[in-house]
C-alpha cells in the first residue's frame, strides 16, 4: 500500500462529485501541454444526502486499440459500504468518471501529478537500475 502522496510543486489535489444531475465528469489536460499527467485516485465515497441504494462508478477510457472501454471501480451503498479506498489507482488522462447506477452524490478524491518532460522519466530510472544489476557479481552456489 502506497503512503499518502505528499503535496509538492508537481502535485495538486483532485476532486469531483457525481450526482443524479451530473452523471459524468471528464478529466483532461491541454493537448499542447508538454508534461506527463497522472491522476491517482485515493478514495470514492458517498456524501451527505446519499440514499441507501447501489451507486456504481465507472471509469471510461481507451484501450490499446483506442476503443472506448468502461470499467466499474466502485459499488457503494450507504448501509454497507459508503466508502472505498482505491490506494492511489493511477490513470492517464483523458478519463471520464460516470455514475452508471444510483443517484449519488458520490465524491472522488485523489492527486493530479504533473511531471515536466525535462524531469527524469520513469524509463530513465529503469535503465539506471538495469545497469546497476549488471555490475553485481554473479551468485555462486553454496558450498556443501
Amino acid at each position: 500500500m502506497e503512503p499518502h502522496v505528499p503535496a509538492c510543486p508537481g502535485s495538486v489535489l483532485f476532486g469531483c462529485e457525481l450526482t443524479a444531475s451530473t452523471k459524468s465528469y471528464t478529466f483532461q489536460v491541454d493537448e499542447e501541454d508538454n508534461s506527463d499527467h497522472i491522476l491517482a485516485l485515493s478514495v470514492v465515497c458517498l456524501t451527505d444526502g446519499a440514499k441507501d441504494e447501489c451507486n456504481v462508478v465507472e471509469v471510461v477510457g481507451r484501450n490499446h486499440e483506442n476503443q472506448e472501454i468502461a470499467v466499474p471501480v466502485a459499488n457503494l451503498k450507504l448501509s454497507c459500504q459508503p466508502l472505498l479506498s482505491l490506494d492511489n489507482f493511477k490513470l492517464q488522462p483523458p478519463v471520464t468518471f460516470r455514475l452508471a447506477a444510483g443517484s449519488g452524490p458520490v465524491h472522488l478524491a485523489g492527486w493530479h501529478r504533473i511531471m515536466h518532460r525535462e524531469d527524469v522519466s520513469f524509463e530513465e530510472d529503469d535503465d539506471l537500475s538495469e545497469e546497476d544489476e549488471e555490475d553485481l557479481p554473479p551468485i555462486m552456489p553454496a558450498k556443501k
